[in-house]
């Protein structure tokens, strides 16, 4: 039985930065740092950081006034930000830069009188924070359904804009109803799911064809691990989402030969690593890598963690 790695896979550039904001600051300042929600989408990752000192919390409410928040790398709404404000919170920001541009995008074409449609998961913090920017003008889009319930005019300027951790194919599925209704819809030149979520998707598609089964490492709430599943199940793979050694059941081995492994971009490699380990022992006798692309994308940490780190 062979395995067969899929790279890029794991941390991204934005989760690396997140994830360092919120472990500088706790060197800095000390415990407790309070993170609006989890700062990334894994509980690996939450679950070392909540034994370091982080507290993660919804409402800042439970935050006492004068502390230290941070802003998870799914970003928030501007109404966040007021709140923080009136509560006298001392701000770090570790919304991750690609979904800051997706914000300032929508706030650019929402001010030239644009209604905005933004193609994302209705619940989730990302697209939540993203919609705040401009909630009377935005609706948010699920699928080529939800196009079709759109009561538009044709002459309403109309643009449309991601949430940067979809799948392209249903983001390509929604686009082309999208246009079809809508010619004179607009959109940014350059996509916005990020390159992250792009190269993984990409680099599983490459092996996918290889493979009778896919496993994705990734946390259940992961919306990039997720998307990579429906990667594989949609070109008729068997995959399941693992978020650790302990969830590959053997049976699931039975009869394959090729096995595709990869993981979401809040995925620790420690885990990717244990879970191969424990392929091993389920039979695998060959690990082999497989490079779609190198990824060098590096993101500067907020400046108020900066400048700490400068200064010491």
């Amino acid at each position: 039985m062979k395995l067969l790695l899929s790279k890029p896979r794991g941390f991204c550039a934005g989760v690396d930065r997140a994830i360092e904001t919120v472990e500088k600051a706790l060197d800095t300042w000390g415990a407790p740092i309070y993170v609006k929600h989890e700062i990334v989408h894994n509980r690996h990752v939450v679950n070392r950081l909540r034994d370091m000192g982080a507290i993660f919390i919804e409402d800042l409410d439970e935050v006492p006034e004068g502390s230290r928040l941070i802003y998870s790398a799914h970003g928030v709404s501007p109404q966040v930000r007021e709140h923080a404000k009136r509560r006298n919170l001392i701000e770090i920001d570790a919304t991750c830069g690609l979904v800051t541009r997706v914000h300032s995008a929508v706030k650019r074409y929402a001010k030239m009188g644009y209604q905005i449609l933004l193609i994302g998961h209705r619940n989730h913090v990302e697209t939540v924070g993203t919609a705040g920017e401009a909630p009377d003008v935005t609706t948010v889009v699920e699928s080529p359904e939800d196009v079709a319930k759109l009561e538009f005019s044709q002459d309403q300027k109309l643009f449309y804009i991601t949430q940067t951790t979809l799948s392209l194919d249903d983001v390509k599925d929604i686009a082309e109803a999208l246009h079809e209704k809508y010619p004179q819809v607009e959109t940014l030149p350059s996509s916005s799911i990020c390159y992250a979520t792009t190269n993984r998707q990409l680099a599983l598609r490459q092996i996918a064809e290889e493979t009778q089964l896919v496993l994705v490492v990734g946390d259940p709430q992961s919306s990039n691990s997720n998307r990579l599943v429906e990667v594989a199940k949609r070109r008729g793979v068997p995959a399941y989402l693992i978020n650790n050694e302990g969830e590959i059941l053997p049976q699931w081995l039975e009869g394959v030969r090729v096995i595709g492994l990869t993981a979401g971009a809040s995925t620790p490699e420690k885990v990717v690593q244990a879970c191969i380990q424990r392929l091993m022992e389920l039979g695998v006798t060959s690990v082999e890598d497989v490079v779609f692309t190198t990824e060098d994308v590096v993101f500067q940490l907020p400046k108020e963690v900066l400048i700490q780190r400068i200064g010491s």
